[in-house]
């Protein structure tokens, strides 16, 4: 992954939701973008995704709300190897507008940064003692407490694994290769930083 005139040169196939998505996307990245023009997605976008999924390898990047989640359950559903990238809201929106066209190419670079540099980590195997569990969340001040939703949303945010609940962070954990330690390190960092 290389810059060229600020932005990312990435070999894989952005799909996003919309026509707006590939306008705010291009600014950021040199990659072919593919929108799935939301939930109802035709044969012959299906067909498109379909190829590139299995000559360029997909990422999936689509709105951080409730219809960019179900669709992107969707997609990952049918591409199971797809690219995960999360946008954090803050980063995405304006006024009471939820969505990847209201980013700005550097946070949009930055979350395709994040997410191929994850990627790159899910080829390393991770030992079972090193897995996050859900009694590492509750000590580490990500679950059952209070304070925890804020917490764990900044550490999300961090990681670039898309906000999300407890048992789905440690989902999202493991399938980014993201283990104990690297957790507990970006918890104190934030910690740190925000004097929490």
């Amino acid at each position: 992954m290389k810059k060229v005139n600020e932005k990312l040169m990435i070999s894989q196939a952005i799909v996003v939701e919309g026509r707006d998505d590939v306008d705010a996307v291009s600014k950021a990245a040199e990659a072919l973008i593919i929108p799935t023009h939301g939930y109802g997605i035709s044969a012959e976008t299906w067909a498109l995704i379909d190829k590139a999924y299995e000559e360029k390898g997909i990422i999936i990047l689509t709105d951080p709300d409730s219809a960019g989640e179900r669709i992107r359950k969707r997609l990952t559903e049918k591409y199971p190897d797809a690219v995960q990238c999360y946008m954090d809201k803050r980063d995405a929106v304006c006024r009471d507008d939820i969505g990847i066209e209201n980013a700005e190419p550097a946070a949009i670079i930055e979350a395709l940064e994040r997410a191929l540099g994850n990627m790159a980590r899910q080829a390393d195997t991770m030992s079972e003692a090193d897995t996050v569990t859900s009694a590492d969340l509750i000590d580490l001040g990500l679950s059952g407490g209070e304070g925890s939703s804020g917490l764990r949303a900044e550490v999300c945010r961090e990681l670039g694994i898309g906000f999300c609940n407890a048992r789905t962070m440690i989902t999202r954990l493991k399938g980014f290769g993201i283990d104990r330690n690297e957790l507990k390190e970006t918890v104190l960092r934030i910690k740190e930083e925000y004097k929490i």
